[in-house]
């Protein structure tokens, strides 16, 4: 099975070919570009699949990154994850970034159960807590900074991310970026369901100008 993993939940515009014959990425991009994710998502597929010598319609799974993370970013690697997968026909699976964190932290600390973070402003870490084999033990959710130390001791888990950071938790390690290496592993086991939407854990910083309205007839 090749699958074609895509990420722009954060400020990576990524994308890589994974072989699951021999186990291995085959053709990556990775673009670090903090915004415009949108401009780039097409051209850095196109680079990965160059660098694979695969076309689109060589694809059998598209994993995405679905969040949490950037609102905007999750939005468009979503879409065209879905687009594309209805185009070549091919199966489209979610690897959401806390499981992605916990899976990196776990090769780094085998044997141990990980709270997973990323920090989400106002006060808040997007969290979600994986038993030693990737189990996940709580469903995510947003939890105030302090909130993290008694949802750690709960479970016996190493905080891990960029939310334990700003709690003061943890330190910072390489883990705690979720790399589309990971994003195209966790996609191979993944069993196709539900149509892959973005997980969303609270609402969109930016609201809508309501006093800019148009009223409607």
């Amino acid at each position: 099975m090749l699958i074609l993993a895509l990420d722009t939940a954060q400020a990576d515009c990524s994308a890589a070919v994974y072989d699951c014959a021999p186990g291995s990425i085959v053709g990556r991009c990775v673009e670090t570009i903090g915004k415009g994710h949108a401009e780039r998502m097409m051209a850095v597929i196109d680079a990965a699949l160059t660098e694979a010598g695969r076309k689109p319609a060589d694809i059998d799974r598209i994993a995405v990154n679905i969040g949490p993370g950037s609102f905007t970013g999750v939005r468009i690697g979503v879409a065209a994850a879905r687009a594309l997968a209805l185009a070549v026909k091919a199966e489209c699976v979610g690897v959401s970034s806390l499981a992605a964190i916990a899976f990196q932290h776990r090769a780094a600390r085998p044997g141990s159960a990980v709270l997973a973070t990323l920090d989400a402003r106002r006060g808040e870490a997007f969290a979600q807590v994986f038993d030693a084999d990737g189990t996940p033990l709580t469903q995510p959710a947003a939890h105030a900074y302090d909130e993290l130390t008694d949802l750690a001791q709960k479970y016996a888990a190493v905080p891990a991310g960029t939310g334990a950071i700003v709690a003061g938790l943890a330190e910072p390690m390489p883990e705690d970026r979720v790399t589309i290496e990971t994003i195209a592993l966790l996609g191979a086991s993944i069993v196709p369901g539900t149509p892959v939407s973005p997980l969303y854990l609270r609402a969109p910083d930016a609201k809508p100008q309501l006093g800019f309205a148009v009223a409607r007839a």
